[in-house]
């Protein structure tokens, strides 16, 4: 297969990522006026079972008649140890979807072989028109591996994206509880995010379970972004603007990373690994950071004038 170039990729806002069931058409209408980053159109767990066929339909139809503007598309297909997840798959790779979210992963073989399966669909085709791969990590397995699943970014045959925690998942398997402050499930969210940074993957933190609960949620999302996520899970539309709130830097931030650009882009500067600014010492890494922070904020103003 023709290899994907990944290098140079524009950074993307993901601070707000909206599941929506994929059997209710009227939903996928209304959330392309909604301010939302991405959106993740379910074929797992939010269908039964005798509504996965007809929901896989719906939302091919809600693909082909497009209009979701600059937010992200995404579809979680089911598990390829499933009934419906081959055809999920086959139907998903030329829909024109943004990314298939791959549920259920333990370990680097199980987006190998999906990606494997995506080929295979592409057979004598470009590959350029695929999908990209999102992995739900939600298994105990999942954390074990999270390195070596993460590594697959690097593979230019494999443009895994984005992990997804799956808190809900995780709880279950692990007899963890869900309770403020997630003192059970922190560690194991800086182990897939500490992984994912490694390679590059963005990281998309767990859903809030109580809508009606605002003040958990937005410390929720306050725990997101200080821990490192790029942005919050979300099932509810209320929960939108909270999210894009908690994930944008704010512009104290942005303009002391604009400052720090200036200073290491000055002559005097240039080829140094380490400045002075404003009387504190700073090195080239502040300005990688910097520099991040100033392309996500300069995507998330593009977006929003768009």
């Amino acid at each position: 297969m023709p290899k994907r170039d990944q290098n140079h990729a524009p950074v993307k806002p993901r601070r707000s990522v909206l599941y929506l069931p994929g059997s209710n058409p009227r939903t996928h209408r209304k959330v392309r006026a909604l301010p939302v980053d991405a959106l993740i159109l379910d074929l797992e767990d939010a269908v039964g079972p005798g509504d996965k066929p007809e929901a896989r339909k719906t939302v091919q139809a809600a693909l082909t008649e497009g209009g979701f503007g600059a937010r992200e598309t995404v579809v979680r297909i089911n598990g390829m140890d499933t009934p419906w997840g081959a055809e999920d798959l086959a139907a998903m790779a030329s829909s024109g979807v943004d990314a298939i979210l791959v549920p259920k992963i333990r370990r680097g073989a199980d987006l190998v072989d999906v990606q494997a399966r995506l080929d295979g669909l592409a057979e004598g085709h470009s590959s350029a028109g695929l999908p990209d791969l999102w992995a739900m990590i939600e298994t105990p397995q999942s954390i074990v591996h999270a390195e070596e699943i993460a590594a697959l970014a690097a593979r230019p045959d494999l443009p895994l994206k984005v992990f997804v925690m799956g808190t809900n998942d995780l709880a279950l398997e692990t007899g963890a509880a869900l309770v403020p402050g997630r003192q059970a499930l922190v560690p194991w969210l800086q182990t897939a995010l500490v992984a994912a940074r490694c390679h590059g993957v963005a990281v998309i933190d767990g859903v809030y379970n109580a809508i009606g609960d605002s003040d958990g949620y937005a410390a929720e999302c306050v725990q997101g972004r200080e821990l490192g996520m790029d942005g919050k899970s979300i099932i509810h539309p209320d929960q939108i603007e909270v999210a894009n709130s908690s994930f944008s830097p704010r512009p104290d931030e942005v303009e002391a990373a604009q400052a720090i650009l200036a200073a290491f882009a000055r002559p005097e500067h240039r080829g140094k690994g380490v400045i002075q600014l404003d009387g504190r010492m700073v090195e080239l890494l502040h300005a990688q950071m910097a520099a991040r922070t100033v392309a996500i904020a300069d995507a998330i103003a593009a977006r929003d004038a768009g």
